[in-house]
């Protein structure tokens, strides 16, 4: 037990500070079953309305590839199921916030710092994972007391609250295993996040089948995501894959310990390869070194674009077979999207949600200005002749410009794949490619405000993700609630254009850009005049 001595205090020091982002995601996710009842019971509030709804959707490959297989049509199974891709998200900030404390800690140094104290060898691969998995239990019950008071049975709610927890406890596992085998976060959240998707991918491959020939539908058996879906809330409550998610993390958090064992701290399993003894002409200055730390997430996330865009290209014309059997979801999807037809809604929503992901890939960006300043590799580049702006503009070229090429690839997939069901693809491609590069303003906004906060209040610099989970949030749940408008006004994205099919005035996009503009300026003011490097 003296291998854990001092898990309590790392607990604690973990809680403090995450005291912030912590509670952000997991009431956020909380927050977004709760609105798709109000939207489900607006749609559809007879039975025979949510059967017809549910039979036309449990064989649209479309949605089945975005929210996995629908076994029912009850209000909460047509929740649970809406809420399919919810166990993705809880993944990745569950990764992201393992790794941060376990593979970052050592990569910075506080490790070996801390490891000098009475602090037991795996007290801080203990204390990221249990606060991790307790955060997850959290927001499971979150749910499930939210959609209680929605008076949807008591157990069919806990099931899908377990459902998110699990999914949650089982990548929290993995980060931890992933964390033992290189020495650097950057790679160990790569590595993460590429098994992530490939179980999103087994899962939606393994579904899809399922409907169709069932040849591979054995692959959603492959994927932890599959496993916590075929718990089936509201339909049957099958609790057994519970016990199999649990059983694998169990088994995952022995492994990390094992590894961790064969490991010196600050090392990885996989050796790094020793680099050059002096860098190459294309690595001596800002730009390129910026380039050199950021190439590897911009191809990500506009690889991670384009295959959503080829999703939502997809549904979208099913939405619109769809609407013709009920005005009422024409309605519906008219009052989130645009204004121009039921498929030009779809597009328009599915535009406003890919405008909200580049948000956070511009937020990531930039905040891997704070990450250099406190690894303290920063200081070494500002001891040359390189200024604090200088350096700054390099990795703020790829804040402001890089979730334009993720919107370009999205806008191409989408408009290619949508414009090859319609027969349409000359057309189609101009306008989603619009579409989507209309969502910028906003997300320079959201880029800006993170920006101000690293200039000015760098120890605030996560509270970034704040501004993104509260926009995130009056999309999702905003119209369904009916807040007043001047509370939706709040988010930048409420003034964009809604393309395609809406009117497009230069007006708040000008308006929007001058924002992010005075932003990022004060922001880059408070660079040049506050300390460095700030703890």
């Amino acid at each position: 037990m003296n291998e854990l001595v001092g898990t309590g205090r790392l607990v604690r020091l973990i809680l403090r500070r995450d005291r912030v982002l912590m509670p952000l995601w997991v009431v956020w996710i909380a927050i977004i079953p709760i609105g798709y009842v109000a939207s489900i019971n607006g749609l559809f509030p007879t039975a025979a309305g949510r059967q017809t709804y549910a039979d036309e959707s449990a064989h649209n490959a479309g949605f089945v590839a975005l929210y996995g297989r629908l076994f029912g049509s009850s209000l909460g199974e047509l929740v649970a199921w809406r809420a399919g891709f919810i166990p993705v998200a809880i993944g990745l900030f569950t990764i992201l916030t393992v790794i941060r404390h376990t593979r970052m800690e050592e990569e910075t140094g506080r490790r070996e710092l801390l490891g000098a104290t009475v602090v037991g060898r795996y007290a801080g691969l203990a204390a990221a994972v249990l606060t991790t998995c307790v955060a997850n239990l959290v927001l499971g019950a979150l749910v499930a007391l939210g959609l209680m008071s929605q008076d949807l049975p008591a157990a069919g709610s806990w099931a899908l609250g377990l459902e998110f927890a699990a999914a949650g406890w089982m990548f929290a596992a993995l980060a931890a295993v992933v964390a033992q085998l290189t020495a650097s976060a950057r790679s160990a959240r790569s590595i993460a996040i590429v098994v992530l998707a490939a179980t999103y991918v087994l899962r939606l491959a393994g579904d899809i089948s399922a409907i169709g020939s069932g040849a591979v539908s054995w692959l959603s058996w492959l994927s932890p995501i599959g496993w916590v879906q075929r718990i089936r809330p509201y339909g049957g409550d099958r609790w057994w894959p519970l016990a199999l998610a649990v059983g694998v993390t169990a088994v995952l958090v022995w492994v990390a310990v094992a590894l961790s064992a064969r490991r010196d701290v600050g090392s990885g399993l996989l050796a790094s390869r020793p680099g050059p003894a002096s860098a190459g002409a294309g690595l001596r200055s800002p730009l390129a070194l910026a380039w050199r730390l950021h190439r590897g997430l911009l191809l990500g996330w506009a690889v991670g674009f384009a295959l959503l865009g080829i999703v939502f290209g997809g549904v979208a014309k099913s939405v619109g077979d769809m609407a013709q059997d009920n005005q009422t979801f024409a309605d519906i999807v008219a009052r989130v999207g645009g204004t121009a037809g039921v498929i030009d809604s779809d597009l328009a929503g599915s535009i406003g949600i890919l405008g909200l992901i580049a948000a956070a890939y511009a937020i990531q960006a930039t905040l891997k200005l704070r990450d250099e300043e406190t690894s303290g590799h920063a200081e070494p580049v500002l001891s040359t002749a390189t200024g604090r702006l200088r350096w700054a503009a390099g990795h703020l070229l790829f804040t402001f410009l890089g979730p334009a090429v993720a919107l370009l690839a999205s806008g191409l997939a989408m408009g290619i794949t949508y414009g090859s069901t319609a027969h349409d693809v000359g057309g189609q491609v101009p306008r989603l490619v619009a579409g989507a590069m209309a969502q910028l303003p906003a997300v320079w906004v959201l880029a800006a405000i993170a920006v101000l906060l690293f200039g000015t209040l760098p120890r605030l610099s996560p509270v970034g993700w704040g501004a993104l989970a509260a926009c995130l949030l009056l999309f999702l749940v905003g119209g369904a609630v009916r807040l007043d408008q001047w509370v939706m006004d709040i988010s930048p994205y409420t003034h964009l254009p809604h393309l395609p099919g809406g009117e497009v005035t230069a007006t708040p996009l000008v308006v929007l850009t001058a924002v992010a503009a005075a932003l990022a300026v004060v922001g880059l003011a408070g660079l040049r005049r506050r300390d460095m490097p700030t703890p």
